[in-house]
């Protein structure tokens, strides 16, 4: 099964990956990071295809995709 991850005290909170999610499963999470800004999260993980969108999006190289 996909599995993806995020560091999320990295994440800035550009919402690039939210927009390219095919799925539609990231969303920006409630909580907010050390850095100040919401997050992204994945709401169900078993819904991911392992596309990697996301992953190529991310300007902060934050997301990571696993097949």
């Amino acid at each position: 099964m996909p599995k993806v991850t995020f560091r999320e005290d990295r994440c800035k909170g550009c919402e690039l990956c939210v927009s390219v999610c095919p799925r539609k499963i990231i969303v920006m999470s409630e909580g907010i990071n050390n850095r100040g800004f919401h997050y992204a999260t994945v709401t169900d993980q078993s819904k991911c295809i392992a596309c990697a969108f996301c992953a190529r999006m991310c300007p902060d190289v934050v997301i990571e995709v696993e097949r």
